[in-house]
């Protein structure tokens, strides 16, 4: 009965360790399956909030590089971002390719946009994705700002359907990708609510591209 009750202790403590470790390797495949999504051009006085709403609903953050002019004409939604803990960068205060300007006017886009966020949230941000993702290699000695492209792009801009969109991003994405949207249309938004949802199924977990950078 002794050597009976030993072996079947025995048994429960083995299972109980396999249990526990493959518990454990799981909890560690899901965090590292991680995925950024980004949204430029805003904010958006028809499309932001109903992003932040589903964004909400399933307890996603993301990245908004916004544009100067849109955020002092729309401080309200700039706060609702910021509110929803989302992540705030910079793109440029006019939609403009920085690389185009001097490096005056090019640093003046940039800064007049990180004033405005900082008169929203009293927080500077220290990241940038400037429009059409062109930069002025100079100017990284004048700011210490980190620049973050992209990984996806599926030119939602070009097109009004979402299930197009869609397609392309969840074909094409990867563990640690940063994937490339516009809150300024109503087929995009919608798109990438679906997109997190056919993720999400997938085991990914949304998160804001520092963490993804800084890792």
């Amino acid at each position: 009965m002794t050597v009976l009750l030993l072996v079947i202790m025995g048994m429960c403590g083995f299972v109980w360790y396999f249990s526990k470790t493959v518990t454990q390797a799981m909890e560690v495949t899901m965090e590292t399956k991680k995925i950024a999504i980004t949204f430029d051009d805003g904010p958006n006085p028809e499309y932001t909030e109903v992003l932040l709403e589903g964004l909400q609903e399933r307890n996603v953050h993301a990245t908004f590089f916004l544009l100067g002019a849109e955020i002092e004409k729309y401080p309200k939604i700039v706060q609702k971002i910021e509110a929803g803990g989302h992540l705030i960068g910079v793109h440029a205060y006019e939609h403009v390719n920085l690389s185009n300007l001097t490096d005056a006017a090019a640093m003046e886009q940039v800064d007049k946009t990180n004033e405005a966020i900082y008169q929203v949230t009293g927080k500077r941000s220290e990241y940038i994705r400037p429009p059409y993702g062109c930069w002025k290699c100079n100017l990284d000695y004048e700011t210490k700002m980190i620049e973050v492209l992209w990984d996806v792009d599926p030119l939602d801009w070009k097109t009004d359907n979402a299930d197009a969109v869609v397609e392309r991003v969840v074909t094409k994405c990867q563990e640690n990708d940063i994937i490339l949207l516009h809150d300024a249309y109503d087929s995009s938004v919608k798109a990438a609510l679906r997109i997190i949802d056919i993720l999400q199924e997938q085991g990914y977990e949304f998160v804001t591209v520092d963490e993804l950078i800084l890792e």
